[in-house]
C-alpha cells in the first residue's frame, strides 16, 4: 500500500520551506523602537600620542594609531539614526571638526575623517589634558550630546604642585567616557625636526620637568639656590622624568571624578562601545526594520534538512545495514 506524500516528513519540511519563501517575499517592514546615541568625540593628537607603546592586528603601534581603529570600529557599532561628531584636542582647548551628523549616511565621511588625524594638525606643543577635557564637556553639552574623550593624560608642561585647577562646571552633567590609551612602562618620548620627520627620542633638557607657573612649593626655600625674588623655585636643575611617557592612569582616573565622566581602558571596540552605552543617555528612535531575511533563512535550512542532512543519514544506515549474504552466511 502507497502512503499519501503527506505522511512523508520530506513533503512537510518542502511545503514548510515553500511557505517561507513566500512569506520572505510579501511580508512587509515591521516599525521598531529602538536606541540610537549622540556623541561628541575629542582625540587627543600632542605628540605624546605618537609613542608606540601599544600594539595593533599584533604589531606595534602608536597611541594615536589604535585610537582612530577603536573609534572607527566604534561608529561602525552605533545603530543608524545615531549621531557622531569628531573633534581634536591640543595645547589646552578642543576644536570641533564637525558636529554630530547621522552615521549610517555619513559613514563613509565620518571613517575618512577619522583616517586623516595627524599629530601634525596641532597647532601648538603644550598638553594641558585638565584644561581640555573642562573645555571639552561644555562643547558636548552645547551639541546636546554625550562626551568621548581620548587620551594619554600626559600633561605638559605638569601640572603645579597645587594639582588639577576647579572645574567650574556642574559634574555628571554631560555623561560620558575619558578614554586611556597607552601602555603602563614609561618610555621616551619622540623628538622631531622642523619637517615632523621622526630624528630620535627627547632628553631631559628637552623637556620642561617642573611647572614653575604660580606659587613656589612649600620646600622652595630649601632648595639651592633659592632666593624669594629672583629664583622662588631655586636654580637646581631637576629630573622628574616628564621626557618619558606612560598611560597616566591615576592622573585621568581623578579628572574623570571631577567632571562626572567614567574612566575607562581603551581595549576592544565591542568594549568601548558597551562602556558608552552603559552611561550614555539614549534616544529612542523609530525605525522600519526589513524581517524578510528571517524566513528567508529558516527555509534555507529546511531545504539544507532536506537534500543534505536525510539522504546522508539513509546512506550511513544503508552501509552499515547486514546485506542478504551477511545473513544467509550467519544463519544456514
Amino acid at each position: 500500500m502507497i502512503r499519501p506524500a503527506f505522511h512523508e516528513l520530506r513533503f512537510w519540511l518542502l511545503a514548510t520551506a515553500l511557505l517561507l519563501v513566500v512569506a520572505g517575499l510579501v511580508l512587509p517592514r515591521v516599525k521598531l523602537t529602538r536606541d540610537a546615541y549622540d556623541t561628541m568625540a575629542f582625540v587627543d593628537i600632542t605628540s605624546s600620542m605618537n609613542t608606540r607603546d601599544v600594539s595593533l592586528d599584533g604589531q606595534p603601534a602608536s597611541r594615536l594609531d589604535l585610537t582612530k581603529d577603536r573609534l572607527k570600529r566604534f561608529v561602525a557599532g552605533l545603530p543608524c539614526q545615531s549621531k557622531f561628531g569628531l573633534g581634536l584636542f591640543t595645547a589646552r582647548r578642543v576644536f570641533v571638526l564637525f558636529e554630530p551628523v547621522e552615521v549610517c549616511e555619513n559613514f563613509s565621511s565620518i571613517d575618512a575623517a577619522i583616517s586623516g588625524l595627524d599629530w601634525r594638525m596641532a597647532w601648538e606643543g603644550d598638553s594641558f589634558i585638565t584644561g581640555g577635557v573642562h573645555n571639552a564637556i561644555p562643547v558636548a553639552e552645547g551639541l546636546d550630546s554625550d562626551l568621548l574623550f581620548f587620551t594619554d593624560g600626559h600633561e605638559a608642561p605638569p601640572l603645579p604642585w597645587t594639582g588639577m585647577p576647579d572645574f567650574e562646571g556642574e559634574p555628571g552633567k554631560v555623561p560620558g567616557l575619558l578614554v586611556g590609551v597607552g601602555g603602563n612602562a614609561l618610555v621616551p618620548l619622540k623628538k622631531y625636526d622642523d619637517a615632523g620627520r621622526e630624528i630620535g627620542d627627547l632628553g631631559a633638557d628637552d623637556v620642561l620637568q617642573e611647572n614653575r607657573s604660580g606659587q613656589p612649593p612649600p620646600d622652595a626655600s630649601s632648595r639651592p639656590g633659592w632666593h624669594p625674588k629672583w629664583a622662588p623655585f631655586g636654580d637646581m636643575r631637576i629630573n622628574n622624568n616628564e621626557h618619558m611617557t606612560s598611560l597616566k592612569e591615576d592622573h585621568l582616573k581623578a579628572l574623570a571624578s571631577q567632571t562626572g565622566l567614567v574612566y575607562v581602558r581603551l581595549n576592544g571596540a565591542g568594549a568601548l562601545l558597551r562602556a558608552f552605552e552603559a552611561v550614555a543617555r539614549p534616544r529612542s528612535v523609530v525605525v522600519a526594520t526589513d524581517i524578510r531575511p528571517y524566513p528567508a533563512a529558516l527555509a534555507l535550512l529546511l531545504l539544507v534538512i532536506l537534500y543534505g542532512f536525510l539522504p546522508l543519514r539513509e546512506r550511513v544506515a544503508g552501509r552499515s545495514a547486514p546485506s542478504r549474504t551477511e545473513l544467509k552466511g550467519a544463519h544456514p
